[in-house]
C-alpha cells in the first residue's frame, strides 16, 4: 500500500506562501532522526531532507500564493497547497495521512492526523520537505526585499518584521488580510 503523508509550512507569517509537501516513502529503509521540522535545528533539517528525496518513492513539493492566501483564507489557501502537493505526486497513493484536522478534496482517500508530524514518519517527512522549502523560498524573498529581514524570520511577525512593514509599507509578498499588513497599507 502506498501511503502519502502530507503536511505544511507558513500558516502563521505575515509574508510568503504556505507551502505543502507530499511524501510516499514505500519500502525504502528508515531514515535515522526524522521527525516534527518544528523539533529539528535547520542543519538537521538539511540532512534530513536530502535523506527524503534521495529513499522516498516519490515527493511534491506545492505552494499557495498569499494573493490566493488573501482571496481563499489561510485554511483552504493551505487545503488548495496539500491537494495540488498530493497531485503533483508521480505516484498515485493509496490513502493520504494529512497533518491536522481537515483534509483537501483529493482523488484518493484521505485521513486527517492532528499531531502527525510527531507521530508518523511519513507525515513528518513531508513536514521536513515543506518547512525547507518554505525557508529557502523566504530566502531568496529577503534577496529582493532585504529591508524586511526575510531570511531571519521567514515572514513570522517579530518586532522587526513589524517595525520594518510600519517603515516601508508590505511589499507584494505580504498578505494584505491579515491585520498587522492591513493597518500598515
Amino acid at each position: 500500500m502506498l501511503i502519502a503523508g502530507v503536511d505544511e509550512a507558513g500558516r502563521g507569517p505575515l509574508a510568503g506562501p504556505v507551502v505543502a509537501a507530499a511524501v510516499i516513502l514505500g519500502g525504502a529503509p528508515p531514515i535515522e532522526g526524522i521527525d516534527d521540522s518544528k523539533k529539528l535545528s535547520a542543519a538537521r533539517r538539511a540532512r534530513l531532507e536530502r535523506g527524503i528525496r534521495e529513499a522516498a518513492l516519490c515527493w511534491s513539493v506545492a505552494m499557495a500564493t498569499p494573493a490566493e492566501i488573501d482571496a481563499l483564507n489561510v485554511h483552504h489557501a493551505t487545503l488548495l497547497a496539500m491537494r495540488r502537493a498530493v497531485l503533483g505526486l508521480s505516484r498515485r497513493p493509496d490513502v493520504a495521512l494529512i497533518d491536522g484536522r481537515f483534509t483537501p478534496e483529493l482523488p484518493v482517500p484521505a485521513r486527517a492526523e492532528v499531531g502527525g508530524d510527531a507521530r508518523i514518519v511519513v507525515v513528518a517527512a513531508a513536514s521536513i520537505l515543506a518547512k525547507q522549502a518554505r525557508d529557502r523560498f523566504m530566502r531568496r524573498l529577503h534577496d529582493a526585499y532585504p529591508r524586511y529581514g526575510f531570511a531571519g524570520h521567514k515572514g513570522y511577525p517579530t518586532r522587526a518584521h513589524r517595525e520594518a512593514l510600519r517603515a516601508y509599507g508590505p511589499c507584494p509578498h505580504h498578505r494584505r488580510s491579515y491585520a498587522p499588513v492591513r493597518e500598515c497599507l
